[in-house]
């Protein structure tokens, strides 16, 4: 095989269409992992790929897949199974990207907590690709609403986070329902004996890849992240170049377009910024930079390939205002701060369900990244009054201001004002477009819980005045979900009807809810196992305002039982989930 040092996507066989995509989203050149994998993966052989988050793993699968697809057959094609929520619309989006030039394609997403009806409706239309929980998917197929006859490629991704949260079993079901003839590619980060026993019950003579996360260390750079939420990624960015020191910043963003618009946007708000994009003539582009050099410049917004041999020495933050596809991105982008012994502030904008890049990023750049404290408007205000009197200090040590002097001496004489006013109606005017004054602050999310029930509902009472009960569900606002998503496994799951929810509270780590007090015992069995956001409900009856204490959860393969207190505890990192069949 040639050395995937010199390889290009060109050289990998991939449709045109797809180098076309890959080479819009700003990659270079195909990650270690793409470049062993795609070429098995393309011939059609099973593969063993070993190899963390970050390494760019879902291109080196959804490329070939995609290559392979025969878009005139509206049936599913290729079966992607992942172990959380998150990382299934994580994929999905991912082939969709690589996918923008294929006409026709479609991709459905399948998992627990959000409504089947919705489900049913695109698997009628016909889907190409389906990429699911375990859980959601045996609900399907036994359903018989998901035909996988015409499978071609199964993958499945993170197996040993799937072994570790207990759906092994369900993955093992899944396969002894899919065609035999079928491809078969299996990625984990770690290769546990239990996985390894599951590659060679159903592998076929795979391949095996195994990549070993690059890592770099970058102490001269601050690393910090700011959880999206609340305040919009703009409103974010522009309190970020208020406060901060910076002298000259470069944005990365993923599309062209996107350069564009956002460069238009801090335009508009009185930023010096440009768009640096693959569309720029190389003269165009020359300038841009040449413009950042000089100081005429202070902000460039560019995609990963436009900013490619970037060298400027001035440039003190990076902000990642989308995060990137893999770590070596990461990693190369932050490294246009910090050069010739210089510090530099790199910032990462996360949304709560790409934490998990988050940690790849942690591990890649062997530091810790810190979550920043968004500056608020007095904090702007603040430095805004520091700037101004440090410019009025040094105006008036090194500029000769007699004329000005004696403009005040008249408009004194006039009788317009007293000096002190006139000065005031100065600095009034110097700072009409930007105040120094900082203006109230929007109200931040409250610590205390949120409360959602249909409009013009009362508190305590359904339609016919019948009585609610309220109830405890183990899934919370730290978790993302929203009232929607509850009552959507309440209606979707129970069967539930809308009218029949009451109020429904959010807290950190559990949420309340209320429910009919003569709620079916059969109802009840099986919203304590419906799962939400990649957390089992685990409804409880709730006396008073207090929670109350959890049955113990025996887990399976012979572990110990757990029990967890009432509270707000939430469930420790890494503990295993005890596993419900048939559910999601």
């Amino acid at each position: 095989m040639t050395d995937e040092t010199s390889l290009s996507f060109e050289n990998l066989a991939l449709a045109p269409a797809l180098i076309a995509a890959v080479r819009e989203i700003g990659y270079e050149a195909p990650s270690p992992i793409q470049a062993q994998c795609i070429p098995h993966l393309l011939a059609g052989r099973d593969l063993i790929g070993q190899a963390q988050t970050g390494t760019g793993k879902t291109a080196a699968f959804a490329l070939p897949i995609l290559s392979r697809i025969d878009l005139a057959r509206r049936v599913p094609q290729a079966l992607v199974l992942a172990p959380t929520r998150e990382l299934a619309i994580q994929v999905a989006e991912a082939f969709q990207t690589y996918a923008r030039y294929l006409e026709g394609f479609h991709i459905l997403p399948v998992y627990g907590g959000q409504g089947m009806g919705q489900q049913l409706r695109q698997l009628a239309r016909g889907v190409h690709v389906i990429v699911g929980t375990p859980g959601r998917v045996m609900d399907h197929l036994r359903r018989e609403t998901l035909n996988l006859e015409q499978l071609t490629t199964l993958v499945l991704d993170e197996a040993d986070e799937m072994l570790r949260m207990g759906f092994i079993e369900d993955v093992e079901w899944i396969l002894e329902h899919t065609p035999p003839t079928r491809q078969t590619a299996l990625f984990s980060a770690t290769m546990p004996p239990a996985i390894r026993k599951i590659a060679e019950r159903y592998l076929n003579q795979p391949a095996e890849v195994r990549i070993q996360a690059k890592t770099a260390t970058v102490e001269a750079i601050n690393q910090q992240y700011w959880l999206v939420s609340g305040l919009q990624k703009l409103d974010a960015l522009t309190r970020i170049l208020d406060a901060e020191d910076v002298d000259a910043m470069i944005i990365f963003v993923r599309t062209k377009t996107e350069t564009v618009e956002l460069a238009e946007k801090l335009e508009a708000r009185g930023y010096e910024a440009a768009a640096l994009n693959g569309d720029m003539s190389q003269v165009l582009r020359e300038k841009v930079i040449d413009r950042l050099k000089r100081g005429t410049l202070d902000i460039i917004i560019a995609t990963d390939v436009a900013a490619r041999g970037l060298d400027v020495e001035r440039i003190t933050h990076v902000v990642n205002y989308d995060v990137p596809y893999d770590t070596e991105t990461y990693i190369h982008r932050i490294g246009r701060t910090g050069r010739a012994g210089r510090k530099g502030t790199a910032i990462l904008f996360v949304a709560p369900r790409e934490r998990r890049m988050l940690r790849a990023i942690e591990q890649a750049t062997r530091q810790p990244i810190q979550q920043m404290r968004l500056p608020t408007l007095q904090d702007i205000a603040d430095r805004r009054i520091e700037q101004f009197k440090a410019q009025l200090v040094e105006t008036l040590d090194n500029q000769d201001l007699g004329f000005y002097r004696e403009l005040v001496d008249q408009m004194v004489a006039e009788e317009l004002g007293e000096p002190a006013d006139i000065a005031a109606a100065m600095a009034f005017l110097m700072h009409r477009e930007r105040p120094l004054v900082a203006p109230a602050e929007p109200a931040e999310p409250r610590e205390a819980p949120r409360e959602w029930r249909p409009e013009g509902r009362p508190r305590r009472e359904r339609r016919g005045g019948e009585n609610l009960r309220r109830y405890t569900v183990d899934v919370g606002r730290e978790h993302g979900v929203l009232p929607k998503d509850i009552v959507g496994a309440l209606a979707n799951e129970g069967g539930i009807a809308a009218r029949q929810i009451g109020a429904i509270r959010l807290f950190d780590t559990y949420s309340t809810v209320e429910l009919p007090a003569d709620l079916p015992e059969e109802c009840f069995r099986l919203l304590k196992k419906t799962w939400v956001r990649n957390q089992r409900l685990n409804l409880q009856p709730m006396e008073g305002d207090q929670r109350p204490p959890r049955k113990t959860l025996t887990l399976k393969s012979g572990e110990a039982s757990q029990r967890r207190s009432g509270g707000d505890e939430s469930r420790a990192p890494g503990r295993r989930r005890a596993r419900i069949d048939g559910d999601e």
